[in-house]
């Protein structure tokens, strides 16, 4: 039986999906565990497959206890069988039920909960948080995708009570999407989130976020939801927060055109940036270099392509290291966004992108 290797663990993936391609996010999921949370901690596995999250988390995060919940017969026993090929059985317990019914029977609060389910996450996240205690730190991936970025757009309003943005913000906005669902659960359950890290890469959306207890602390989360109302003619965006006295606008200010609304999103930071700088320190050079990308954006929501502003104007494609860097002697916080190839996440709004542009433009074809 052939036997699979990653990081300190050994695993036999018989009967049980793993895929290889997740290996570089499990790497920042033991990182980040190790960054944030104190040793001998406990941690629930919560779709547990081979098991290789918990495993991990066991032998390179410090973990000191691990329940894996894995609900399909034939994966469980691999899952056992893969406990005892790593010898963790003191500080692993598996079972063979779904979330719901552990949930739902469990006295267990964890320190860490990690779900990662087929599809979307939606339906687990209300009996999860039975589980939850101050500080807990919650690791939701939803594999989703088509649904949040909108190209399933009736299942995202069935599922995330939203209507996701198509089109270049869609990434992010499934990021936003997913943080203000949590935060609308979570607030059932008097906690507030503070989202650590945010990852759309590939396939899949990965939030980590830390529980916070109080009623006060579920208002304030629940007062970062909002919507985006987006231009398509200038690709100017909008934004507005639902309990304020902010109105979303439904004509662009700058071009006059209409603008769609989309939401409700998260508007609030989805990352920390010293957490993701302790990240990093932990990580191999590619994948560090990525987490300290994100932790060099300017923290606000959304950004602008250059492609689509530079259609809008007519003139050709303009560098957009020169953009950024016109947009810093302008005294504006601007940067490369991991979202998008040749896009500027700033702290702007359109004119002031636009102008930029026509400047940046005007040099090269003086130049020529």
């Amino acid at each position: 039986m052939e036997i699979v290797s990653e990081g300190k663990a050994r695993i036999m993936t018989e009967n049980a999906f793993y895929n290889p391609k997740m290996k570089r996010l499990r790497d920042i999921s033991v990182a980040l565990l190790k960054a944030t949370m104190k040793p001998r901690f406990t941690v629930l596995d919560a779709t547990a497959a081979t098991g290789i999250r918990g495993i991990r988390y066991l032998l390179e995060a410090d973990a000191g206890k691990a329940v894996f919940l894995e609900i399909n017969s034939s994966a469980y026993a691999t899952l056992l069988n893969n406990i005892n090929l790593n010898g963790i059985e003191a500080k692993a317990e598996a079972k063979n039920a779904s979330i719901q019914e552990f949930a739902n029977t469990s006295k267990e609060r964890f320190d860490a909960i990690d779900l990662d389910p087929f599809g979307t996450p939606a339906p687990y996240i209300f009996d999860l948080l039975k589980l939850a205690k101050d500080n807990t730190l919650f690791m939701v991936t939803a594999t989703d995708t088509a649904t949040l970025c909108g190209a399933e757009a009736h299942a995202c309003l069935r599922l995330y009570a939203a209507k996701p943005i198509h089109g270049k913000l869609c990434h992010e906005a499934s990021i936003r999407i997913l943080l203000a669902f949590l935060a609308r659960i979570a607030a059932q359950f008097n906690f507030g989130i503070e989202p650590l890290l945010s990852l759309a890469e590939l396939h899949y959306v990965r939030v980590f976020v830390k529980l916070k207890k109080g009623a006060q602390k579920a208002v304030e989360s629940v007062k970062e939801i909002g919507l985006a109302s987006l231009c398509r003619k200038c690709h100017s965006y909008y934004l507005a927060k639902l309990f304020s006295s902010e109105k979303i606008a439904y004509t662009c200010s700058f071009c006059g055109s209409g603008t769609e609304a989309f939401g409700p999103l998260w508007l609030g930071s989805i990352n920390n940036k010293q957490v993701l700088s302790k990240v990093a320190s932990l990580l191999e050079d590619k994948t560090a270099a990525s987490i300290s990308a994100i932790a060099s954006e300017p923290d606000v929501p959304f950004f602008y392509s250059l492609d689509e502003i530079s259609s809008y104007l007519g003139i050709g494609s303009v560098p957009l290291d020169k953009v950024i860097s016109e947009l810093k002697e302008r005294g504006i916080s601007a940067s490369k966004t991991v979202f998008c190839s040749n896009c500027i996440k700033a702290d702007a709004k359109i004119g002031a992108i636009i102008d930029a542009v026509k400047k940046v433009n005007g040099s090269v074809i003086h130049k020529v």
